[in-house]
């Protein structure tokens, strides 16, 4: 691809005044972020990380060492210009080179664009499981369901307060409904949480009843949760929640207990000892006083089962902050029981979503959220004097509603707690979601009034105006972008990606008009632009959002 071809142009220059292999340079070679202040290299070469140093201190000059590696190299027919930054060697690419290989590469690789990168082929390759939002059964929806997991089982607080007749009717508000009795019932009466905790007894223990009862909240929350993530364009082959594995927990109370390792503390409860002393200062509860699981046991033996079944390499499980001390005990046992594959299973914790409400009231459902967003979307839509006509207003306001929701959970650190504002979510203009919605389908807009068909040949000397520049340099950071936020895990680097995109993009389509432009710099213009909406829209679509043609 275009970045590649340039990295490893500007490699084989270095190793061959460093007697180096290029393969070792190549990561040493980053495509330069585009600022307002646009720098003149379209990559830059971080010294210090390819300069050889012996073990003698003090350590080099790196700016020395920066200008006597600069004075070596040369311009060629890919590199126009060479220049020193702090610790950088700065390299600017032939401007017309720069415009043809990345529109075509774009063009040629499509969806795949940046994924063919040299930067993935160290890469290790495996398969990895991802467990996310594992929502429970009888409970609906949660807005703390786009970050979170919440917790309940319902069996006693249905045979006290349930009622067939609503079940049948409206199964998973009823069953809301119930929870919310049941919770403010046993803050009052202790009974009801010895009762619950004998319902799970009774569940764990097989007993055909409560099996019956947990069966048919299960069939009514797999119903729901179907539609709830068909609305946010998820799918399962497969549902297999922790309770799935309550009767093999026993199993892996078998193999603590054959290693020695699961312990009776003096409430009665089955622990593991995690401290480096062995004196029981830090410990993992696995059991309780009366024998019921916890969730860490079952989380356990789904560890295990999931790995004789996939055979993973890697495992993460994606949950809100508050249970980090949850996992590393989890991964901690399943270490002390011999597993190594342990090493490869992470927890990615996410911060909370504070001040969401929606005009039905202060108890805040995805799906209320999900309709809250579609709503407010569609009333801006309908008021806007720039709106399209519509085949379908309704499907589109939920594509730009979610997209709403997602860019403004995505665009900061998944850690930290953030503010929810309705207003600024769903704000067309700004870092929004809805602002790269408008973005893609402006885009695409242009791209259906020029005619969409094949577009000719390239002049790549038509595109050499400063805005055409910043978005195919932007363009070449793709892949660095992709593979960031596939070593730390955090989106926010492709949402910060595409925010810029749309905002360069937007410039572009001020300054540099395809209409009234003469046929030559009108075809290039509509590659530059269509180049632009295709990455724009495959980065959307790693986030989640199904992008738009017309709003």
């Amino acid at each position: 691809m275009a970045a590649c071809q340039f990295r490893r142009a500007i490699a084989a220059q270095v190793s061959r005044v460093l007697d180096r292999p290029e393969d070792q340079l190549i990561k040493s070679i980053s495509a330069v972020p585009v600022y307002k202040k646009q720098p003149s290299a379209d990559f830059q070469l971080f010294v210090s990380s390819v300069i050889e140093r012996g073990q003698d201190y003090p350590r080099p000059d790196t700016q020395a060492e920066t200008q006597k590696l600069a004075d070596k190299l040369r311009p060629d027919a890919v590199v126009s210009e060479i220049s020193t930054g702090a610790g950088t060697v700065n390299f600017k690419i032939n401007r017309e080179l720069l415009a043809k290989e990345v529109v075509q590469q774009v063009s040629n690789d499509g969806p795949e664009y940046g994924f063919k990168s040299e930067l993935f082929s160290g890469l290790a390759k495996g398969k990895t499981l991802v467990e996310f939002s594992s929502p429970n059964v009888a409970k609906r929806f949660h807005v703390g369901h786009l970050r979170s997991t919440i917790i309940g089982l319902l069996g006693v607080g249905f045979q006290c307060f349930g009622h067939e007749e609503k079940l049948r009717a409206n199964p998973l508000q009823h069953l809301f409904q119930v929870y919310v009795q049941v919770n403010k019932a046993s803050d009052e009466d202790e009974n009801i949480q010895k009762a619950a905790h004998e319902f799970m007894r009774k569940l764990e223990a097989g007993d055909m009843e409560a099996l019956g009862i947990w069966q048919r909240f299960r069939d009514f929350s797999i119903e729901e949760y179907i539609r709830i993530y068909e609305r946010l364009g998820v799918h399962f082959d497969e549902f297999s929640g922790e309770s799935f594995y309550r009767e093999k927990f026993q199993d892996v109370l078998k193999l603590l207990k054959d290693n020695g390792l699961l312990q009776t503390s003096v409430k009665g409860t089955g622990v593991v000892d995690l401290s480096e002393k062995g004196d029981l200062s830090s410990i993992a509860t696995l059991v309780r006083s009366d024998g019921t699981s916890l969730y860490i046991t079952r989380d356990l033996a789904a560890a295990i089962d999931r790995k004789t079944k996939y055979d993973f390499d890697t495992m993460i499980y994606v949950t809100d902050k508050s249970q980090e001390t949850h996992f590393r005990h989890l991964f901690h046992v399943l270490q002390l029981m011999g597993f190594d594959w342990a090493e490869g299973c992470q927890h990615v914790p996410f911060g909370l979503v504070k001040g969401m409400k929606t005009r039905k009231g202060d108890v805040v459902f995805l799906e209320d959220v999900l309709d809250e967003a579609r709503s407010r979307m569609l009333h801006n839509m309908s008021a806007a004097k720039t709106t399209k006509e519509l085949e379908d207003p309704d499907d589109t306001a939920e594509k730009v509603g979610l997209a709403a929701l997602i860019v403004q959970d995505f665009k900061g650190p998944l850690l930290s707690d953030y503010q929810f504002n309705w207003d600024q979510a769903l704000q067309n203009r700004g870092d929004t979601g809805v602002f790269l919605q408008y973005s893609h389908s402006r885009l695409c807009s242009l791209d259906q009034m020029s005619g969409s068909g094949v577009l000719k040949s390239l002049n790549p000397a038509c595109l050499l105006e400063p805005q055409a520049i910043c978005i195919l340099q932007h363009l070449l950071r793709y892949d660095e972008v992709i593979k960031k936020s596939s070593e730390d895990l955090q989106p926010k680097h492709i949402v910060n990606y595409l925010l810029v995109l749309s905002h360069l993009a937007a410039v572009a389509h001020k300054t540099l008009p395809v209409k009234g432009s003469a046929p030559e710099v009108a075809e290039a213009r509509l590659h530059l632009f269509r180049t632009a909406c295709s990455v724009l829209g495959n980065g959307m679509r790693l986030l989640g959002i199904t992008p738009v043609s017309k709003m």
